[in-house]
């Protein structure tokens, strides 16, 4: 049986993060036949699949709602991707008997200039960064901090790490050159979807869709979105309820976007999926953060300060997913 974190106990969050699966997975299938023959007037959907979670529910789902045979699979793996993370999605795109190519996306981020611009920002913080070393971001909060600050994690090929807080310019570099990995893959979905005339499906969960979890004109971008009403710890139990192989239900959410192991939490959340779930359960419930705070081990203070960064993500989340401003509308 598939591996699902448990929740924390929490009366508040119960009555919305447990979840008829089968009538979720009616749902969605319906949704996906209604959108995407009746009002995209497409013949079928693409995806990515990463060999986690939400691209393999998503993908789960496209094949029950319209058949294998309508449903195409994009692989698009980089230099620095998990060589594991690829197997899986390969063995997923087998197991459910859809078309399925595999694009390497490393020559065309080398062109563009990806990892030159990556690792000249990381050389503002480690001088003797090579490109044989491995690196990624880590997010540091706490009390006293009026926003998150960052941190490199970089690793010889000796396996020594050495860590060191980022400037704001750095940082940003570095982001917005990995950000064309999203980008790119995006480039190549819309590529597939249109000359089959199919559409594209995107995989942010709540989570990630409330909160700004994806890179706008990356994986931001897309057609439909059928479990972006789904919170992680939803996702989870609807993988175990469509038989998802449990070698991707046990994979914790991760980036694989860096080259060193990196989590979601340690990225961005802060918080493991299941407990930051239930903040944003309760902050869109109204419930002030005191209250919530004892049940997740946490003081009044502690979730204050989480409010106030999962405030500020939705705020850029909205801008980032509303249309561009014209004239005349209200900013």
């Amino acid at each position: 049986m598939p591996h699902v974190k448990p929740l924390i106990a929490s009366p508040i969050a119960s009555p919305i993060l447990s979840l008829d699966c089968a009538a979720a997975a009616r749902q969605i299938e319906n949704f996906l036949v209604q959108t995407t023959g009746r009002q995209l007037h497409r013949r079928g959907l693409v995806l990515g699949v990463s060999g986690g979670i939400d691209s393999a529910v998503c993908a789960t789902l496209a094949v029950r709602a319209l058949g294998a045979d309508q449903v195409f699979a994009l692989l698009m793996p980089e230099r620095d991707s998990s060589d594991e993370a690829t197997q899986r999605a390969l063995r997923l795109c087998t197991h459910l008997g859809v078309r399925h190519v595999v694009e390497d996306i490393s020559p065309t981020l080398e062109a563009i200039g990806c990892y030159h611009r990556r690792d000249e920002a990381i050389r503002q913080v480690f001088p003797d960064f090579q490109t044989d070393w491995r690196q990624k971001i880590v997010i540091n909060v706490s009390d006293d901090d009026l926003i998150p600050h960052f941190s490199i994690v970089v690793e010889e090929p000796g396996g020594e790490t050495f860590t060191k807080r980022m400037p704001t310019e750095a940082y940003l570099q570095v982001v917005a050159s990995t950000n064309f990995k999203q980008r790119t893959r995006k480039t190549l979905e819309y590529y597939h979807a249109e000359r089959q005339n199919y559409a594209v499906i995107g995989t942010p969960n709540r989570l990630e869709y409330e909160l700004g979890f994806f890179v706008r004109g990356g994986d931001g971008l897309a057609d439909v979105k059928p479990i972006a009403h789904l919170y992680k710890t939803q996702v989870y139990a609807l993988a175990e309820h469509l038989g998802v192989a449990e070698e991707i239900c046990r994979q914790p959410p991760s980036t694989d976007t860096y080259s060193l192991p990196q989590t979601q939490e340690e990225f961005y959340f802060a918080l493991s999926y299941d407990r930051a779930d239930i903040v944003l359960h309760a902050m869109n419930n109204g419930v002030p953060p005191e209250e919530i705070a004892p049940q997740l081990g946490m003081t009044a203070s502690q979730m204050k300060r989480v409010y106030r960064d999962f405030e500020g993500k939705q705020r850029v989340a909205e801008r980032s997913l509303r249309n561009a401003l014209v004239i005349g509308e209200p900013d």
